[in-house]
């Protein structure tokens, strides 16, 4: 059991490391965040806390992408519409 939870946290580190390049505060800056809160975490033994942490980090997956589709809406927004139509 611990090592199919080994995968899914490795594989949360990798989509995370990996969406971290686009973040609006620097990669650098989203990477040192994410190892601080992996390394924070790195004693956690029990198989239902990694399941609730990896249930975390699963939603901070879909807030990022909701970041940067709202990003990307906004600056087509900003190219295809006047301010005057607002």
């Amino acid at each position: 059991m611990a090592n199919s939870l080994r995968g899914e946290v490795l594989n949360l580190y990798k989509n995370l490391l990996y969406l971290g390049r686009e973040y609006p505060k620097g990669a650098d800056y989203f990477r040192s965040r994410l190892k601080a809160a992996f390394l924070k975490n790195k004693d956690v033994k029990d198989p239902e806390k990694i399941k609730e942490l990896i249930a975390r980090g699963e939603f901070v997956i879909k807030e990022l992408e909701a970041l940067y589709f709202l990003r990307k809406y906004r600056a087509l927004k900003q190219r295809y519409y006047s301010d005057d139509n607002q």
